[in-house]
């Protein structure tokens, strides 16, 4: 498990605009990829319709890990935004992580859009260092 993730400049300005179309609720999707890179976003609909919550509906979750798959890529995490708080997990969003090999993209709409990534295992957070990279 890597402490740092790779994602394109412009699947980071694709989430800028999903967080940016969503608000005020927060949005979610699934990352997807290999070997450390996040590849491709799979929006979904944040079922819980919340500006501080989001919950993925469990047959739109399965359909799109299915599709991933079928792609030749792997699931790496999930992604979702904070409209109005900073980019670091919630008390709830560390309830709630039951993946601790997941990855946990965070997007803050607080001020200047900021993005962070976590692993989140027992309770406990570790930021994975985002590297940008060119496309």
């Amino acid at each position: 498990m890597s402490d740092r993730v790779r994602i394109t400049h412009a699947l980071l300005e694709q989430l800028h605009a999903q967080a940016n179309a969503d608000a005020p609720l927060e949005t979610c999707g699934i990352l997807a990829g290999t070997d450390g890179e996040v590849s491709a976003l799979y929006p979904v609909r944040n079922a819980a319709a919340s500006a501080t919550y989001y919950s993925i509906d469990p047959a739109e979750q399965f359909a799109t890990y299915t599709t991933i798959r079928e792609s030749g890529a792997e699931v790496i995490g999930v992604y979702h935004s904070h409209p109005a708080s900073p980019a670091r997990p919630s008390a709830t969003d560390i309830a709630d992580a039951h993946d601790p090999e997941a990855l946990y993209l965070i997007i803050s709409l607080l001020g200047e859009p900021t993005v962070r990534a976590w692993r989140i295992a027992e309770g406990v957070t570790d930021e994975v260092t985002i590297e940008p990279t060119e496309g």
